[in-house]
């Protein structure tokens, strides 16, 4: 595969993933995660933005020194701080970029740089900003040969100012030049122009990778994006998902597919092992606790659903009548060997590698007497049912509070009250509580016993599968302080697994998970 034939993967879904509204990872979720996205092999895992926070700075290190394969990079603003903890944090990574850069649309300068120490007039400011593009370029060079510079706002800029900027940038040193739509104004047509127009009135242009980065703001993320590619662009930039900051960014299971389905209009390909799509979604999902909608392209429930007499008929007739991708080559299953309560560990093994789970003898012990009290429960165990066991199992914390006994009393002319035994630290305690609901009060007795302060920020329940036996799952935030945490918890009962997924919330906050 020559260099024009491949078109680079760059996952932002831990830095400009995380910047959805109401989510949260701590540093172990983000390793997590960042296995995986090693898994499915994107080219790049842009870790985060290390002088944000102390808690991104270990996230982006410890990312930096235990993951290998992709290119691990972190954020920085075109200022000296930043780039000196983006050189610390990915000190010990073995193929580091620093991603830095500054606004170039008038909109931006204007608006984010109005301090005369950066000019007085328009003109002036703009001046600077190219002078503070070279120097931060420069300075990410002594820590890393592979910069990345950002043109923030690039659709809202003067074409003739981003040319400048960008020659300027490639000039100090940059290896790559990210174009983005920060704030999804363009239209396809347009975006590929822009590109397109890089590429002729750049005259160093050559030497760097044109890299597309497009929000969903209008609802064209993945068109600009693939608009952008048409033109010339050889990374692309998105997250899992199309989660990220207002509408989401791009989403990069949409772009890989459409890629690879559509090879003979798009003429290029990717690295990335699709057949972990599927997978990775589900785990993004799980950590930030953002439920993947049913119609989601490549990866929603239904993406590969046929229930109307028509479609159905014409499906089981020939396949391609109204597929044009298979489920396995995005992780799915298509086999119909049941699991149920008599399937054996041989089984259910085979059904879990086929989902990429690759488990221990004692991994898969623990994962089958939690199989067999789901399939208990239930006529048939499905794949959905599995992925949320596993992740039920695979990704615990530490747990300082253990469920112990839990019962509710509930009804009509009742008052719901909970009766909770927690083991906390070893010693076993007790408590009942009323409140507005089973869960209000089964929450109410978890906090008197735990003694936790914690604010319950965001409750969300739904069913993995169908049926009156579907595994429910539950995903709750809780916050403390400038701490917010997402706990999960999943279960044929409801009440338990909102009980699950508070303490699970509750140890990440002890823990720090």
């Amino acid at each position: 595969m020559s260099k024009a034939q491949k078109v680079a993967v760059f996952d932002t879904t831990l830095r400009d993933g995380e910047q959805a509204a109401g989510t949260r990872l701590g540093s172990r979720d983000k390793l997590t995660l960042a296995r995986q996205l090693a898994r499915l092999k994107v080219d790049i895992i842009e870790a985060g933005y290390p002088a944000s926070s102390p808690e991104d700075f270990e996230a982006v290190e410890r990312i930096a020194r235990e993951i290998e394969g992709p290119i691990i990079c972190g954020l920085s603003r075109a200022v000296p701080e930043d780039i000196e903890a983006c050189g610390k944090a990915l000190a010990k990574a073995k193929r580091p970029r620093i991603h830095t850069g500054i606004g170039v649309s008038d909109i931006h300068i204007q608006g984010k740089f109005r301090d005369e120490k950066y000019g007085k007039t328009l003109g002036e400011k703009k001046v600077k900003m190219v002078r503070m593009a070279i120097d931060a370029v420069k300075r990410a060079r002594t820590h890393a040969d592979d910069v990345e510079f950002y043109a923030e706002d690039s659709g809202r800029a003067e074409p003739p100012y981003l040319y400048e900027v960008l020659e300027a940038a490639i000039d100090a040193g940059a290896t790559v030049v990210n174009i983005p739509d920060t704030t999804g104004y363009t239209v396809p047509e347009q975006y590929g122009a822009l590109i397109r127009g890089i590429r002729e009135n750049v005259p160093n242009i050559r030497k760097a990778t044109i890299s597309v980065h497009c929000h969903d703001d209008l609802g064209m993320a993945v068109a600009n994006s693939l608009a952008g590619i048409l033109n010339g662009a050889r990374q692309v930039e998105g997250t899992i998902n199309g989660i990220g900051e207002r509408a989401g960014n791009a989403s990069l299971e949409e772009i890989v597919m459409a890629l690879r389905t559509r090879g003979d209009y798009f003429g290029v390909t990717t690295g990335v092992d699709a057949r972990e799509l599927f997978r990775t979604s589900r785990l993004v999902s799980d950590l930030l606790g953002i439920v993947v909608p049913p119609n989601k392209a490549v990866v929603g429930a239904n993406a590969f659903s046929h229930s109307s007499g028509i479609h159905v008929d014409g499906f089981l007739k020939d396949r391609e009548t109204y597929e044009i991708m298979r489920p396995e080559d995005v992780g799915l299953t298509q086999s119909r060997v049941v699991l149920t309560a008599r399937t054996g560990r041989a089984g259910l093994r085979a059904r879990l590698e086929k989902l990429g789970y690759s488990l221990a003898k004692e991994e898969l012990d623990v994962t089958y007497q939690r199989f067999l009290t789901v399939a208990d429960k239930k006529q048939e165990v499905f794949d959905e049912d599995l992925v949320a066991i596993m992740h039920d199992e695979l990704h615990p914390v530490p747990e300082a509070w253990q469920l112990e006994y839990l019962q509710v009393s509930s009804g009509s002319s009742a008052i719901p009250t909970a009766t909770i035994r927690l083991r906390v630290n070893g010693e076993a305690r007790e408590t009942a509580a009323i409140g507005n609901g089973p869960v209000d009060a089964v929450y109410k007795a978890i906090a008197a016993l735990a003694e936790n302060s914690a604010k319950l920020v965001r409750y969300d329940i739904h069913a993995v599968t169908s049926g009156t036996g579907a595994l429910g799952e539950v995903t709750v935030q809780l916050e403390k302080g400038d701490r917010r945490v997402v706990g999960r918890g999943a279960s044929t009962d409801v009440i338990e697994a909102s009980a699950k997924a508070y303490l699970d919330g509750l140890n990440r906050l002890a823990y720090g998970g």
